[in-house]
């Protein structure tokens, strides 16, 4: 081997073109504030679409500066197993279903009904 030996570069580390006559994409910085008063910037493309609500690197959420308030869409109340059962069910129904089943469970203990 001689001095002229090709020496090897790292692939995909190094880029062969110049920066020059390149220009980025436009951008937008928006400014988001925690409740706390904590304010968080946050670039973004000119064509994106801009979060109301924005989480912090501190886990804290926080809304966008001269913006619109989220507005919450899950309004949707919790549904409980007992609204699901009168759903199918009726106040009566469950009434008779219940002391029919106290019924067989006293038979099986060797209770006598009091009624």
């Amino acid at each position: 081997m001689s001095d002229r030996s090709l020496r090897g570069m790292r692939l995909g580390a190094q880029s062969m073109e110049t920066e020059s006559g390149v220009e980025p994409a436009p951008r937008q910085r928006v400014e988001y504030r925690c409740a706390d008063g904590e304010q968080v910037f946050v670039t973004f493309s000119s064509e994106a679409e801009i979060p109301p609500v924005w989480v912090s690197k501190t886990g804290k959420e926080a809304l966008l500066v001269d913006g619109e308030r989220p507005v919450d869409t899950n309004e949707k109340a919790v549904r409980t197993h007992w609204d699901m059962l009168l759903e199918r069910r009726s106040l009566p129904e469950l009434e008779q279903i219940l002391e029919d089943r106290l019924n067989i469970l006293r038979e099986r203990r060797g209770e006598r009904r009091s009624a």
